[in-house]
């Protein structure tokens, strides 16, 4: 159910934009997001940091494509959003020396400090790789190769939350049985 809600927006997107264009499927990417996240609260009763600005920003951004006209603004958005958060992760990490990660995930996951830090990198890392190749196909590819782009380009947070899933996984520690 979870993971069915989190690709909910985005192949909405898809069919909207294969059956109409690139302004409905901002109009239903918006619309769909605003009812993923009343669902995401209703089950949850809150939003993360990070489902409040996806929110935000597809707002934003969707608004400006559509009263402007421009697909450019919607294009753009994940390039400012993974930007954005390899942005606050570095700063938090080297400026701040805290981990967010450990800080939103610590009570989920026991992990030895090391790899917390090696896990933030990797998420700093990982968002500027993902809004480097998104800014460069949102500047050098038509929209209709941008969109698949969106669809297929799914792969690289699949691998990435795997390979994280692989790298921790000889670190947890196990849950001592209770006599």
């Amino acid at each position: 159910m979870k993971l069915l809600l989190d690709f909910f927006p985005i192949l909405l997107f898809f069919g909207a934009y294969k059956f109409a264009d690139i302004y409905t499927a901002t109009g239903v990417l918006m619309a769909a997001t605003v009812v993923q996240m009343a669902v995401i609260y209703a089950m949850e009763r809150k939003l993360q940091a990070m489902q409040k600005a996806t929110l935000v920003l597809i707002l934003l951004f969707g608004t400006l494509t559509l009263v402007l006209h421009d697909d450019r603004f919607i294009k753009w958005k994940p390039t400012v959003l993974y930007g954005a958060m390899a942005v606050a992760l570095a700063v938090a990490l080297w400026a701040l020396k805290k981990n967010f990660l450990k800080m939103l995930l610590g009570a989920q996951l026991e992990l030895p400090e090391r790899i917390w830090g090696r896990l933030n990198v990797a998420w700093i890392g990982y968002c500027l790789f993902m809004a480097l190749i998104n800014g460069y196909v949102a500047a050098y590819f038509t929209t209709e190769a941008w969109v698949n782009f969106k669809l297929w380009g799914y792969v690289f947070p699949i691998v990435f939350l795997v390979a994280q899933g692989l790298y921790i996984a000889p670190h947890l520690k196990e849950d001592k049985p209770t006599a």
